[in-house]
């Protein structure tokens, strides 16, 4: 597997940027970019001959954020004191920070398929038609995601609340 690993090592800065605006946790980033390699070896040979290295690995880590999610809703996370009393010890963060934990947080009030068109779009770079395939949507679907992320998390830094979107009614 040296030639993965040639292949595999440079991408490793922009999966753990996009699963650390995911997750919002350097731990949990770092698990999930090595959750994405250990897959992404292990199905080496099944891969494609599609020669977008980098977007089959950010579907890969995307789907993996997905089943963690959904894990995660079946089996509640539970710190222990340890962590709530090292989080306690820490310095204030300074200004910039504050405003990089703000934004992450207006961030995370975006639907989850928000998020990951605009990260994917906007941190990554990736081009419409590599998110299209990463997520699994057609193209035009990507654009009007984005449109839609972009003008809420306008809305959300200029303080505006989102309204609660109505719940779906069953019609027969």
């Amino acid at each position: 597997m040296p030639q993965a690993a040639a292949l595999l090592e440079p991408l490793i800065p922009a999966l753990r940027r996009y699963a650390f605006a995911l997750t919002q946790d350097h731990a949990g980033a770092d698990d999930l970019v090595q959750d994405t390699l250990e897959r992404a070896i292990t199905r080496w040979v099944l891969r494609s001959a599609d020669p977008d290295l980098r977007a089959w690995l950010f579907a890969i880590l995307h789907n993996r954020f997905i089943d963690m999610q959904r894990s995660r809703r079946r089996r509640p996370l539970h710190d222990t004191l340890d962590e709530e009393a090292d989080a306690a010890a820490a310095p204030p963060a300074q200004e910039g920070g504050l405003l990089g934990r703000d934004m992450l947080a207006q961030l995370a009030a975006l639907s989850p398929d928000h998020q990951a068109v605009l990260l994917l779009v906007g941190v990554e770079g990736m081009a419409y038609a590599d998110v299209a395939q990463v997520l699994g949507v057609p193209v035009g679907t990507v654009m009007s995601r984005l449109s839609r992320a972009r003008e809420q998390f306008r809305r959300l830094l200029d303080g505006e609340r989102l309204p609660m979107a109505p719940g779906l009614r069953r019609v027969k």
